[in-house]
């Protein structure tokens, strides 16, 4: 597992200050978990669903970024063609509240907008 500095020059997917204090909040009542893991599974109609879990260590293959408020993040390396340059918000929308991913290389998404399609799934 690669260690990384959370930098804008070379982060994977950039979170959002919202989503940070979000996944603080979720980390605090936690039983059983220290960081969050983002990857991405093949679902829906489309192609793709974004997969966010609480969790004590990421995979072996993992990059490991630490970011602000002691949050750790875990990315899966085997889709980082798909989640490259996505940015991770966390927002209000009325009286929903909910994770919003904003990814540059996401072509299609379904009509319920659970899942999205990339041009080249690498």
């Amino acid at each position: 597992m690669s260690v990384e500095s959370f930098s804008p020059a070379t982060q994977v997917v950039r979170v959002t200050s919202a989503a940070v204090a979000h996944f603080q909040r979720q980390l605090a009542t936690a039983e059983d978990a220290r960081a969050v893991r983002l990857s991405v599974k093949e679902s829906g109609c489309t192609g793709f669903m974004y997969v966010v879990d609480l969790v004590n260590e990421g995979a072996a293959d993992d990059l490991h970024f630490a970011l602000d408020e002691g949050v750790t993040l875990y990315v899966d390396s085997k889709h980082l063609a798909i989640l490259a340059g996505t940015e991770v918000d966390y927002v209000q929308e009325g009286v929903n509240r909910q994770l919003r991913f904003n990814n540059p290389n996401a072509q299609d998404y379904c009509g319920c907008g659970e899942s999205f399609n990339v041009a080249s799934a690498g």
